[in-house]
């Protein structure tokens, strides 16, 4: 399993809550992803005195700079993730109830480009499919999900992210139905392609969405299918123990608490040990897990 895949379905597990997948806001998202390289620590300080008004200006420099190249080389992928780059950095300086359509518009148009030169990484997809919902063409968002589906059934960024899309239209059974054939289809694409679905995921991802729905029996069968598949696994251990804490079961979940802990890497543990040792929140619908800023698409 890939440490980025791992680090990510860990993300959705810590995260769980019956509404762990709605909420998504896209600009944390792609600010998250496409956040530019750290800066030297001897950087001069004085770097981060600049005025928000100089700081807009020499972005806006910057886009007006990166349209000039794309003019004569309209594929020019430097300078369509410099635009891209340059666009959600004005984007973060504006708070939420400032972004308009037209300001997502202007992510989507590098975005589509870059997805359609390189089709082959997800990422520009799922975050132009999330880019596209942020605006309300819901309909352009699940044809962007299907068509990364279609190459890369396994693809677990855009099964979350279409799972995502029906349960914020209601469509829980849709969100299971999509889950259930990846599963069926798992076994013959991982004989074409080894490794392309992590079958332990997809069992998780169906777990959660059984639990959105409150139907515990079938989240805890999916988690338990999960740790069949792969007893060493502690994603849907966690997965389980983290539903029995929100039923209020703490005795059942500290075992698997314990359990999970001991099988996950230890640049899980902690993360785990603060999950279980937190006191049990009730979910709201404004639950809105993010990314960390160092997650991997």
């Amino acid at each position: 399993m890939s440490e980025s895949r791992n680090r990510w379905i860990v993300r959705v597990v810590l995260a769980f809550a019956v509404v762990a997948f709605l909420g998504v806001s896209i600009i944390p998202i792609l600010t998250a992803i496409n956040k530019p390289e750290s800066s030297p620590q001897n950087q001069p300080a004085t770097d981060n005195k600049i005025s928000s008004s100089n700081q807009k200006s020499k972005l806006e420099d910057q886009v007006r700079g990166y349209e000039l190249v794309l003019q004569k080389d309209a594929e020019n992928q430097t300078a369509l993730k410099g635009l891209l780059q340059a666009r959600l950095e004005l984007l973060r300086q504006k708070s939420q109830g400032e972004v308009k359509p037209a300001d997502i518009q202007a992510v989507i148009e590098p975005l589509e480009k870059l997805a359609k030169l390189n089709p082959q990484k997800s990422k520009y997809g799922v975050l132009l499919a999330q880019a596209k919902q942020q605006i309300g063409d819901k309909e352009g968002s699940a044809q962007t999900y299907r068509t990364i589906l279609t190459t890369k059934p396994g693809d677990l960024k855009a099964l979350q992210g279409m799972v995502n899309l029906q349960l914020s239209e209601k469509r829980p059974e849709a969100a299971i139905g999509l889950l259930q054939e990846s599963l069926a289809a798992a076994t013959q694409a991982n004989t074409i392609q080894p490794g392309s679905v992590d079958i332990v995921a997809v069992q998780v991802l169906l777990g959660s969405v059984y639990a959105f729905q409150k139907n515990d029996t079938q989240a805890i069968y999916a988690y338990d299918q999960a740790i069949k598949k792969d007893p060493q696994d502690f994603r849907p251990v966690l997965a389980k123990a983290m539903l029995f804490k929100q039923q209020g079961k703490v005795d059942e979940a500290k075992p698997l608490f314990d359990s999970a802990t001991a099988l996950a890497p230890a640049q899980y543990k902690d993360e785990i040990n603060k999950a279980a040792a937190a006191p049990t929140a009730t979910p709201t619908s404004s639950f809105s897990p993010t990314p960390s800023p160092t997650a991997t698409p």
